[in-house]
């Protein structure tokens, strides 16, 4: 199959067929496919952005330059949401790579944007990368005075069950002096990974 006819693939009704698109295009990929899947980041249709977005993730860490200069420099919240989720793709898909200290500027960097999607988004993004953003995580979640960032950023923290991001959230969970809810968080936090390391 073409690489024109896989990307036509990717707007297939059947999510099967779009994820046998994906893989396929990761496969067999040239110098266009990059870019062209960044031109479909702003998509209005959903399930065209998703498959874009999933298939820059398993593509992995070659899309991870456009990616976050796109990130980094787009006006849109929609293109930079779709850019946060596909750096989010490439940890998930690519465990074993580390993951480019590039890629966790750029989050670290739109966590700070001014719309709640890529700031959350981003959070998210920093879970799933895990152990190496911790540090990330950490300054943020100590220099930030947006109540929803923080909360984000404790999820993500508890999440990753690295024993600095522990700490850091026991000390939170523990201090009266800190707000109620992030409090609360730190605590509900703790009792998922609680749950986790005896299940």
């Amino acid at each position: 199959m073409t690489i024109d006819a896989l990307f036509e693939q990717l707007k297939h009704p059947n999510p099967h067929m779009r994820k046998r698109a994906m893989l396929d295009l990761a496969e067999v990929r040239d110098e266009t496919t990059i870019p062209r899947l960044m031109q479909m980041l702003d998509q209005a249709d959903v399930s065209h952005r998703r498959s874009a977005v999933v298939a820059l993730g398993v593509i992995g860490v070659d899309a991870v330059p456009p990616l976050v200069e796109t990130l980094l420099n787009s006006q849109d919240t929609t293109i930079k949401g779709s850019c946060v989720k596909a750096l989010a793709q490439i940890s998930l898909n690519h465990p074993e790579v580390t993951f480019p200290e590039m890629g966790l500027l750029g989050l670290k960097q739109s966590l700070n944007d001014l719309d709640p999607v890529v700031y959350i988004a981003s959070a998210m993004a920093l879970g799933q990368i895990g152990t190496p953003a911790i540090d990330i995580l950490v300054e943020s979640l100590k220099t930030t005075d947006n109540l929803a960032l923080s909360i984000a950023i404790i999820n993500a923290l508890g999440s990753i069950g690295d024993r600095r991001g522990l700490e850091v959230l026991t000390q939170l969970a523990n201090d009266e002096s800190v707000d109620e809810y992030l409090r609360e968080s730190a605590t509900s936090a703790l009792s998922r990974l609680d749950l986790m390391t005896k299940s």
